[in-house]
């Protein structure tokens, strides 16, 4: 019985975050400003390993687990070189 819960959870969980994700595009392709597409596309990489770390979870495997590492670290690096860009226009001192 608590594998059917944790499955459950898993589901809505996984839901949720693909809503989620689904409101970040939104805000991506409409938002009026060019920092609100800034953090929509960090809201959405964040989105994006958690929806990795839950589907690693349901499917039970441990691949996707270094997959939402590798989608952290690149987001992590892309928002600092986009945030450097916008803030002094270059990205390299």
């Amino acid at each position: 019985m608590s594998g059917n819960i944790l499955a459950l959870a898993l589901d809505i969980a996984i839901g949720a975050v693909s809503l989620a994700m689904l409101l970040c595009a939104w805000r991506l392709v409409r938002g009026p400003q060019v920092i609100d597409r800034v953090l929509a596309v960090d809201t959405l990489y964040l989105n994006t390993v958690a929806l990795v770390v839950l589907l690693g979870i349901r499917l039970q495997t441990a691949l996707l687990f270094e997959a939402a590492l590798i989608v952290a670290m690149l987001g992590f690096v892309s928002t600092v070189a986009l945030s450097r860009y916008l803030t002094r226009g270059d990205v390299i001192e």
